[in-house]
């Protein structure tokens, strides 16, 4: 995105014209996908030889895929929860169950005079936690089964810390427009080039006395439609800065005043965060977020070692980077006075290590 932001408050109205564009943007990415996928099947079919047959049908066909954006939108906009508690397994959470976590997002809440958000689980061992919502009044908070046994009370405190900043920094509301109104146009996509090859719709006579060499071109045209909507909706994820995972880290600190709480709490999730069958965009909310393959090219946030290292340098964390392997932080590897036996550097800063640098507050006042 062209649109950098340099500061907090420059960040928070970075996102609200992100959010602002990428709404604009849904309408043409649906479109485009829409009469990409018209023209294929106007090709595959064989009406796209017949000029007048062509524009019949694309006269019904483009007012309901118009009708049908319409109506998407409205589905987004008001049951884009609904969307993502299908996509994640996320219920309502047990006041009983999880009354810790919900002590201590209504006091963090109070304290910054903010309405309380949701509180949502999802049953999975991994660990994670994701804001979601539109509005500042209907935000919600989920946390996994895996995140909630793991973390102790400070670390859980810090997590819930992080996840009000990023609603906070209005974070939230551009990653969910991106992931529910934009995706939709790339998934319409994606599911028209993995399709394409397994269709074989009847073809009719006037279709194969001409050659097919109209169908092939509708096809190529429509193909090519296709991947443009898709290209724009890979741009649009560049409007999720990695900014934003290091500036909500700091509003954890800030609001908690405990910054190894926020370290240990990232290094307990590294590499125990993956929550199997969640779209990308979707996972693009989440505390950690590790995509695989091309994804990892466009990843939306920096690696749990910068965390780490940000909070160490910049707001006095005493954990770094040390213990992380495939199954995550391992407490048994770190060893207070320095090096640990395998030459890793240790939970602690050196004697002689630079005096930290401070975050600025994301809680500052205008």
């Amino acid at each position: 995105m062209a649109m950098q932001a340099f500061g907090l408050y420059t960040h928070i109205a970075s996102n609200n014209r992100k959010s602002v564009l990428l709404l604009a943007l849904f309408p043409l990415l649906v479109g485009l996908s829409v009469l990409g996928a018209g023209l294929v099947v106007a090709g595959l079919s064989g009406t796209g030889t017949d000029v007048a047959a062509l524009q019949r049908f694309l006269l019904v066909f483009l007012p309901l895929a118009g009708i049908a954006t319409a109506i998407w939108f409205a589905i987004a906009w008001f049951g884009h929860q609904a969307l993502i508690d299908a996509a994640t397994g996320a219920r309502g959470a047990d006041p009983v169950e999880t009354g810790e976590a919900f002590r201590l997002l209504e006091n963090l809440c109070i304290s910054r005079g903010m309405t309380t958000p949701t509180l949502r689980v999802i049953d999975t061992p991994a660990l994670n936690a994701f804001a979601s919502g539109l509005s500042d009044r209907a935000m919600n908070i989920t946390l996994t089964r895996g995140l909630l046994d793991a973390l102790d009370r400070d670390e859980l405190e810090a997590v819930l810390a992080h996840e009000l900043t990023h609603i906070r920094n209005r974070d939230v509301r551009l990653v969910v427009i991106a992931a529910v109104f934009v995706g939709v146009a790339a998934l319409v996509a994606e599911l028209l080039f993995r399709s394409i090859s397994h269709v074989n719709l009847p073809r009719s006579d006037r279709s194969r006395r001409s050659g097919g060499g109209e169908a092939a071109l509708l096809i190529v045209l429509g193909l090519a439609l296709a991947v443009i909507a898709y290209a724009l909706s890979v741009w649009a994820r560049f409007a999720l800065s990695r900014r934003r995972e290091y500036l909500a880290d700091a509003g954890a600190v800030e609001l908690t005043k405990n910054p190894d709480a926020m370290a240990s709490a990232l290094l307990k999730v590294s590499g125990r965060s993956e929550i199997e069958g969640v779209p990308s965009g979707i996972s693009e909310l989440f505390l950690d977020h590790r995509p695989r393959g091309l994804d990892a090219l466009l990843a939306t946030h920096p690696s749990i070692e910068e965390r780490i290292e940000a909070l160490q340098l910049y707001a006095g964390a005493r954990a770094v980077q040390a213990g992380l392997g495939p199954g995550g932080f391992d407490p048994a590897g770190f060893d207070p006075g320095g090096l640990d036996q395998n030459g890793t550097m240790s939970a602690f800063p050196a004697a002689n290590a630079p005096p930290v640098r401070r975050f600025r507050s994301p809680w500052a006042q205008r």
